[in-house]
């Protein structure tokens, strides 16, 4: 299985934006990308602006299709102005339960 984690910075001020257009990928991927085996995003209580992602994919393809899909390419297009530097990422393959 391979995964992908993403460190994602909101500008002050533009949480619930990001926020929302996390929410909107969380739910395409839901609808839309049946090779996405999970999709999850959190945000610590105590640094509003920060925001991670974890998802997991049946291979590099589906993780590849995921990333230039509509889901993502649309939360950068409503979002990007309102992020805080660019996104951290950390691709793998899982190694254990």
């Amino acid at each position: 299985m391979h995964t992908l984690t993403a460190i994602i910075r909101a500008l002050k001020g533009h949480e619930e934006l990001v926020r929302a257009e996390l929410l909107k990928v969380a739910a395409f991927v839901a609808e839309q990308e049946r090779d996405t085996v999970g999709f999850y995003v959190a945000q610590p209580p105590d640094y509003p602006c920060v925001f991670t992602t974890y998802e997991r994919f049946t291979d590099s393809a589906a993780m590849d299709r995921h990333n230039a899909g509509a889901g993502s390419t649309g939360f950068f297009a409503a979002a990007g102005d309102a992020l805080d530097g660019g996104v951290t990422l950390v691709t793998a393959i899982k190694i254990a339960p």
